[in-house]
């Protein structure tokens, strides 16, 4: 750790921890650790050498990699080891949609046996079972309004083409469920990869995104793989620093999802503290074409029928999921009418935190930490926070905290909340639920606490570097912010200090230029 004296606008290393004061593995390492968790056969961050979890695991199965891996390397590389983890686990949450796939995902199966999916239900409700076009072909005697945005909109339409108009509307269905199966597959396997290879040393840490318990109950319930398969591009994108390719990427991901847009404020900031507001420009003007390119053609083509997904945003109530829908069963609703500007509100308070957090700081915090915290404040401000939504921020929290033990816990109380909202749609509106309200609530609160809980640990480890997993890992190039790009290594030119003492006085650090 340093401390900065700011005088007359030069900077001056007051103070720099030296190895014995901070651990043998250096300044970030944490005290008593003594080893470094590389592996000692390549050129990777051992998944054992760091996690407690992963090294007491990999006792029982040999202990850590070691020379006789070499016999393996050549195919079996951590990216191929990755996709067949990814994959498997896919199938795993597939084979647990098949009784509701046996059923249609018709009748009180599709709750009982925790199998719900949204997709064969749009394909007969949004007019793709009757051969419309979404947004151009709607109103007017056409097909329904679908208030998905347009790069969603995009991949329902290729399933619908690929699934044919042979069979009835039914079995239609179930063909248009299968191929969208496919695709999701595809998507969460580049989420996996661009996970893996946005920090070049730590590949492993993508085994979170392949193995959490919601990629695999929540992967086919929607579309929302989509979004975060191009959000993890364009974060791979930003840290090999190919700025336009990340902003087209993260224009793609606000076109199909729109909360990816809520990154641009904390990139701007943290460009903002290291002088980087180029790239950032550069990002932006690429992000907006993207979008724009995508997103003008169909506007133009029928407003109306581009615009539903931004009315039903603005005018759905208090849903499953959120506080909102706790508060309201608890008896304490907020009137329809100042929902959005309460809720607004709150997202806006929390943002303004992340924002002190990134500016005041003592190190820069790292670009997935507060991605994390941002997409996590929306969606427990949300009006609807649906079990998928979990999806959002599986890969950012194993690029935030990549540590087994806490993401378990946290994957856990999200466990327990998928369980707990099909239950309580089981015969929804009598006395026949499988969960009692009351009973739901508290797994909507269980459930918002846990998200919060892990987003605290992540600012622990901006406020205190030590405990940050990637910066105490012993390998100099995930020192800084090793999915930075541009932002790694990059020194401060806006710099918040609190005060220091000296025995000669009082020195006040200000905002300063550098």
């Amino acid at each position: 750790m340093r401390l900065l004296l700011v005088r007359h606008d030069v900077r001056v290393d007051l103070l720099q921890t030296t190895e014995s004061d901070s651990g043998a593995g250096g300044p970030f390492t944490p005290v008593g650790q003594n080893e470094s968790p590389l592996n000692e056969v390549g050129t990777f961050v051992s998944p054992a050498g760091g996690d407690p979890i992963v090294a007491a695991a990999a006792e029982r199965i040999g202990g850590r990699m070691g020379a006789h891996l070499s016999v393996l390397r050549p195919f079996w590389t951590p990216l191929r080891i990755l996709i067949v983890l990814a994959s498997t686990a896919f199938t795993v949450g597939y084979v647990t949609k098949l009784p509701c796939h046996a059923e249609s995902f018709g009748g009180d199966a599709r709750y009982t046996r925790l199998c719900y999916s949204d997709i064969p239900f749009l394909y007969q409700l949004r007019g793709f079972a009757d051969g419309w076009l979404p947004y151009i072909q709607t109103g007017a005697g056409q097909g329904p309004p679908l208030e998905y945005p347009v790069l969603t909109g995009a991949i329902m339409q290729l399933a619908s083409w690929l699934t044919g108009h042979r069979d009835s509307s039914s079995a239609r269905a179930l063909t248009f469920y299968d191929w969208n199966v496919l695709l999701l597959l595809i998507c969460l396997i580049a989420a996996v990869a661009c996970t893996a290879l946005t920090v070049r040393r730590r590949p492993w840490d993508a085994a979170l995104v392949a193995l959490a318990p919601g990629t695999i109950l929540c992967a086919v319930i929607n579309w929302d793989l989509l979004a975060v398969a191009l959000l993890a591009g364009a974060m791979l994108a930003w840290s090999r620093k190919a700025l336009w390719w990340a902003g087209i990427l993260l224009g793609l991901a606000i076109a199909a999802k729109f909360y990816p847009v809520l990154l641009l404020g904390p990139l701007f900031l943290l460009c903002l503290r290291a002088g980087r507001m180029r790239a950032f420009g550069v990002l932006t003007l690429a992000t907006a074409l993207a979008w724009l390119a995508v997103n003008v053609p169909i506007a133009l083509l029928n407003f109306r029928g581009w615009y539903e997904f931004y009315a039903f945003s603005g005018y759905r109530g208090a849903d499953w999921g959120s506080i909102w829908y706790a508060l309201m069963a608890l008896k304490l609703p907020i009137p329809s009418a100042f929902l959005n500007v309460v809720a607004g509100v709150l997202l806006i308070g929390l943002c303004g935190a992340v924002a002190l957090l990134i500016m005041r700081a003592e190190r820069r915090p790292r670009i997935a930490q507060v991605a994390f915290l941002v997409i996590a404040a929306f969606c427990v401000t949300n009006k609807v926070y649906s079990p998928q939504y979990v999806l959002w921020l599986i890969p950012l929290a194993a690029m935030a905290r990549p540590r087994w033990r806490d993401f378990l816990i946290w994957q856990s109380v999200e466990a327990v909340y998928f369980a707990s909202v099909w239950y309580f749609l089981q015969q929804y509106g009598n006395d026949n639920k499988g969960l009692p309200e009351g009973w739901y609530v508290g797994a909507i609160l269980l459930h918002v606490v846990a998200t919060a809980w892990f987003a605290g640990l992540i600012v622990r480890d901006v406020v205190v570097p030590a405990r940050d997993p990637i910066r105490s890992d012993g390998e100099p190039d995930n020192a800084d912010d090793p999915g930075g790009g541009v932002l790694d290594g990059a020194e401060d030119v806006i710099v918040w200090r609190r005060q220091v003492v000296l025995d000669e006085g009082t020195e006040t650090l200000e905002p300063v230029g550098v």
